[in-house]
């Protein structure tokens, strides 16, 4: 999907109220991700510009004006963007917005905790959900959630996107919403195996019902405020849309792995990026260095660097100390 002042289908196709207040909005990433938000923010009569490391517009032109700069970009850029922002002029009260989900392989931050640290006096938001782009592409119905701490900013963003067809919810807790986003990608990899394996439903279902803790354990350890964030839309409900869908990058990884293709392959006929990938990677560093149990993400992990097939990693699973459901490990 390329970036253009072309609403998806079925947005064009009906009429809707100009915006209170129009806002300058630059999206910064042209995937099929960062288009269809900028779709959705010209349909809503705002103003839009868009960039890439391809495009004609320099990133200080695309944030000259901006009320609101989004960034759409795969996670392995998002710190030398922020650099690159830094040497910007953006304006001082532009809220940034990050729709990035990952963690940083160096530092081990996540998207938001970057922009926040590079940028301390500008509002910053987490936009997360169960939002597959080609869906929304294509006019169908989705909501989102949008996180941050600063309450007026979120209420600005939240206008900014929502729509007859796309509906947006504001929370205070954007690292948790982050961290939904992020962590389920992992899962999604497990699921895709499951069905590679055909294990059929009954253990696909207990396979998410037993990540959703591991996920919130992680979640809370690493400074979410609010454990209901992941029961929502970008905890819970993104990883429903992700493990359920073959229009998802990191379950056809797993899947892919499953029926015993090497991950290289996987990844070069997907098309773009699966940042379950390198989350699962950089989570175990993070759950080795905190003491964090994260059973399933491990055997992901280990899965990914090609020490047990994917056979073994089931029989991992399956054969831990047996103990209570509620037990937190």
């Amino acid at each position: 999907m390329t970036a253009s002042a072309t609403a998806p289908s079925n947005l064009s196709n009906s009429t809707h109220a100009p915006a209170a207040q129009v806002l300058n909005l630059a999206v910064l990433g042209t995937g099929a991700w960062g288009s269809a938000l900028a779709h959705l923010a010209r349909y809503n009569g705002h103003h839009v510009q868009t960039w890439s490391r391809r495009g004609e517009l320099t990133l200080a032109e695309a944030v000259a004006q901006a009320d609101v700069v989004l960034s759409a970009i795969s996670m392995k850029g998002v710190a030398n963007l922020a650099d690159q922002l830094q040497q910007s002029s953006m304006p001082a009260q532009a809220i940034l917005v990050t729709a990035t989900k990952g963690l940083d392989p160096e530092t081990t931050r996540t998207p938001s905790q970057i922009f926040r640290a590079a940028f301390p006096n500008h509002a910053v938001a987490v936009l997360s959900g169960p939002n597959l782009s080609k869906e929304i592409e294509g006019g169908l119905p989705a909501a989102t959630v949008l996180a941050s701490e600063d309450q007026a900013a979120a209420e600005t963003v939240q206008q900014l996107f929502s729509s007859d067809q796309f509906r947006v919810y504001t929370s205070p807790d954007p690292l948790g919403a982050e961290l939904g986003g992020t962590l389920k990608n992992v899962i999604a990899i497990a699921v895709g195996v499951c069905d590679g394996l055909n294990l059929g439903t009954n253990a696909k279902s207990a396979l998410i019902t037993r990540a959703l803790p591991e996920v919130i354990r992680i979640g809370m350890h690493l400074g979410a405020t609010e454990v209901e964030t992941f029961y929502g839309l970008s905890g819970l409900g993104d990883m429903l849309a992700t493990c359920s869908s073959s229009l998802s990058r990191n379950y056809r990884v797993g899947y892919g792995l499953a029926q015993g293709q090497p991950l290289d392959q996987v990844l070069e006929e997907l098309g773009g990026t699966a940042e379950g990938v390198n989350t699962a990677h950089v989570l175990m560093e993070i759950a080795n260095r905190e003491e964090i149990p994260a059973p399933i993400s491990r055997q992901v992990d280990r899965l990914l660097k090609g020490r047990i097939t994917p056979q073994e990693a089931l029989e991992a699973l399956m054969e831990r100390e047996l103990k209570p459901e509620a037990c937190d490990l």
